[in-house]
């Protein structure tokens, strides 16, 4: 499979085309008579989103007072946009982001994630006075927009406890015109799917065999990529695992389709829209 960077468009909304019609030129009277709907083939006009208006702002949270030089340190830069939905939808990401860092899986706003983050760092300052407490910062962008789709990207750096986390990433597409996230399997052609798998752990076996022996061992089979963070950009689609998400001690896994690929799979009116 070809690799193919994830391209960050600046902001931008791409507005479809409208298709029109042309008329013909009436040959006999009893054509012109006939009304346009009888003569000419009724073309759907696409809808155009208004230009989506983004501003990057500190989010609204709020952390304990703090007194003491050892305190932690949370720092979520985030988005805004004149869509309602689109703006709880990134807060949710955010929050979905925030309570993997503490292995949580659960309903919550985003201050309770927050809460319950800065909980477990404040059980770990408490174990030992030479434990320090957990360090956050979240960036928040568009990284990409065609039509109605949009890819949002979340870059998080971290400390916690004995480790550092550099760059580490995650993907969520949203279709505005529907006004919800989307997932990988909404997207593929149901009689394609079998093709995608083939693909995904012919590049999954590959990844295994450059893991180290640990993370092997330990390694599924085979790779389950149906709820995995997944992105688009001029080239195709692609699937993106974080280091140690598949498996411990194992790294970062970016799966690339090309455009062939991608447009054998897809559904054939988002394929349209998305390329």
């Amino acid at each position: 499979m070809q690799k193919h960077s994830i391209k960050i468009y600046g902001t931008f909304a791409v507005a479809m085309l409208a298709l029109t019609a042309c008329n013909q030129k009436d040959t006999t009277a009893k054509k012109s008579e006939q009304p346009a709907s009888a003569t000419q083939p009724q073309v759907e006009r696409a809808e155009v989103l208004p230009y989506l208006e983004i501003k990057e702002q500190q989010a609204k949270y709020g952390v304990p007072f703090c007194e003491k030089k050892n305190c932690i340190d949370i720092d979520l830069q985030t988005l805004t946009t004149q869509e309602a939905w689109l703006n709880q939808w990134i807060t949710q990401a955010q929050t979905n982001m925030i309570q993997d860092q503490i292995g949580l899986k659960q309903k919550m706003t985003l201050q309770q994630a927050i809460d319950a983050y800065i909980k477990k760092s404040d059980i770990w300052v408490e174990e030992s006075s030479s434990h320090k407490p957990y360090e956050l910062q979240i960036t928040t962008r568009i990284a990409a927009q065609r039509n109605q789709y949009l890819l949002l990207q979340l870059a998080l750096n971290s400390t916690q406890e004995e480790m550092t986390v550099k760059d580490r990433h995650y993907f969520f597409v949203a279709d505005r015109k529907q006004k919800k996230g989307i997932r990988v399997l909404e997207i593929i052609q149901p009689q394609q799917q079998e093709i995608l798998n083939e693909w995904v752990q012919k590049a999954y076996q590959k990844w295994l065999e450059e893991q180290p022996d640990e993370a092997r061992k330990s390694a599924p089979k085979k790779l389950y990529w149906g709820q995995a963070d997944w992105f688009f950009d001029g080239e195709g689609v692609g699937l993106h695992y974080r280091t140690h998400e598949i498996v411990e001690k194992g790294e970062q896994l970016d799966i690339y389709l090309t455009k062939a690929q991608t447009k054998q799979i897809l559904k054939p009116d988002i394929y349209q829209q998305m390329f």
